[in-house]
C-alpha cells in the first residue's frame, strides 16, 4: 500500500510583483512624489541641523543656476555624466554589467596624454584629433578585454571590470614620475600642464565637448534603436540562448559592444584632460564612471533622456558644493542630502515597475 501525504507551501508574507503598465501618466505622478518626499525628508534633516530648507534649497540652484558663470560650470560637469553614461548603456542593455567606466576614463586620458608628451611638435588642431582617437582606442580596447574573457571562459564581467579601474588609476601614479610626463622642475609627483594648444576651444564659454556629447547621443540613439547592431544588442540582452538560436555570434557581439562602451568613456578621458582640468591626474574619472551608471539606470538607457539627467545630477553636485560654503554646512552633510534625493529618484523606479503584495490572513473555518 502507498500512503499520500498532502503538502500545502505556504504563501510568503511578501512578495514583489512586477507590474503591467502602469501608464506615462501615472508613472510621472509617482516620480513627482518621490521628489517631493525627498525634499522634505532632506528639508526635516536640515531643520535637525537648525538651518532653514528652503534657504538651503534655494542656495542650491543658485549654486547651480545663478549666473553665466556658475551655468558654465554645471554643464561642465554634466558632460562626462553625459557621455560615460552613455557609455555604460551599451554594455547594461546586452546584460553585460561595465563597472569599469573610471578605468576606462583613465585610459583614455592617459593616452590623450600620451599624444601630447610624445607629439610635442605636432600643430594643435591634428594633435587634439590625435588625442580624441587615441582616447577612443586605448578606452576600447582597455573595456574588450573583460569581454574578450567573458566570450571565451565566460568571466565575471562585474568583478573583472571593477578590479580593472585600479590597474589604470596606479598606472596613472606611476606616470606621475616619469621624465616627460611630471611637471617640469619639481619632483613632485604631478603630470604636467597642457599648454593652450593642447586644450579644446570653447564655445559659448564652456569647452567643446558639449557639442560633441550632444553628436554623441544622436548618433547613440540611432546606433542602438535604427540599426542592425543595435536589435543584435538588444536580442542578446533578452536571452544570449535565443541570439544563439537565431544565429548570432554572441561573442563577437560582446567584444564589439564592450568596444563601443569603453571607448566613448575613453573620450570622457579626452575631454577632461583636454578641456575641463588641461592635465592627468588620479582625479580624472573622479568618481563619473560610477555616477554614470545612476544616470544610465536612472534614464531608462536612453541617451536623451541621459542629457536631463547628467543636468540634474551636475545640478545636485554643485549646489551641494555651494551649501558648504554659503551655509558652512560639512561636505559629508551635503552629500547626504545629495544621497536621500537620489534614493527617493531610484526607489520611484521600483514602485513604478514592482507592487509589493502581502501575504492575506485566512479565516478558520
Amino acid at each position: 500500500m502507498y500512503s499520500t501525504v498532502k503538502t500545502t507551501k505556504k504563501e510568503p508574507l511578501i512578495r514583489i510583483v512586477k507590474k503591467e503598465d502602469i501608464g506615462k501618466a501615472n508613472a510621472i505622478i509617482i516620480r513627482v512624489v518621490a521628489i517631493l518626499l525627498a525634499l522634505l525628508t532632506g528639508g526635516l534633516l536640515m531643520l535637525i541641523l537648525g538651518k532653514n530648507p528652503i534657504e538651503i534649497y534655494s542656495s542650491m540652484v543658485n549654486g547651480a543656476f545663478d549666473g553665466k558663470i556658475r551655468i558654465q560650470e554645471t554643464i561642465k560637469v554634466a558632460i562626462p555624466l553625459l557621455v560615460a553614461g552613455i557609455g555604460v548603456s551599451y554594455a547594461f542593455k546586452m546584460k553585460f554589467w561595465n563597472i569599469g567606466g573610471e578605468g576606462q576614463i583613465l585610459m583614455g586620458g592617459i593616452a590623450a596624454t600620451a599624444i601630447v608628451v610624445y607629439g610635442e611638435s605636432i600643430p594643435k588642431i591634428p594633435k587634439l584629433i590625435l588625442m580624441f582617437f587615441a582616447a577612443i582606442i586605448a578606452g576600447g580596447l582597455y573595456g574588450s578585454i573583460p569581454a574578450f574573457f567573458k566570450s571565451k571562459w565566460n568571466t565575471n564581467e562585474t568583478l573583472f571590470t571593477l578590479m580593472l579601474n585600479y590597474i589604470a588609476l596606479q598606472f596613472v601614479r606611476l606616470l606621475q614620475y616619469r621624465d616627460g610626463w611630471q611637471a617640469q622642475g619639481t619632483t613632485f609627483p604631478k603630470i604636467r600642464n597642457f599648454t593652450m594648444d593642447e586644450r579644446l576651444p570653447k564655445i559659448l564659454g564652456v569647452h567643446i565637448g558639449w557639442i560633441i556629447a550632444l553628436v554623441i547621443v544622436i548618433i547613440s540613439y540611432i546606433y542602438l534603436n535604427k540599426t542592425k547592431q543595435g536589435y543584435e544588442i538588444s536580442v542578446v540582452g533578452g536571452s544570449e540562448n535565443t541570439a544563439k538560436y537565431a544565429g548570432m555570434n554572441v561573442g563577437k557581439i560582446f567584444i564589439r559592444t564592450m568596444f563601443i562602451s569603453a571607448a566613448l568613456c575613453g573620450i570622457v578621458g579626452f575631454l577632461q584632460v583636454a578641456g575641463a582640468d588641461g592635465t592627468l591626474t588620479e582625479n580624472t574619472a573622479g568618481g563619473d564612471g560610477f555616477t554614470a551608471i545612476t544616470v544610465a539606470w536612472m534614464s531608462h538607457l536612453n541617451p536623451f533622456i541621459m542629457v536631463l539627467m547628467s543636468l540634474f545630477i551636475a545640478f545636485l553636485e554643485r549646489g551641494a558644493s555651494n551649501i558648504q560654503t554659503t551655509h558652512g554646512i560639512p561636505a559629508s552633510m551635503a552629500s547626504v542630502l545629495t544621497g536621500i534625493i537620489l534614493f527617493f529618484m531610484l526607489g520611484s523606479e521600483f514602485f513604478i515597475n514592482y507592487k509589493v503584495i502581502f501575504r492575506k490572513k485566512v479565516k478558520e473555518e
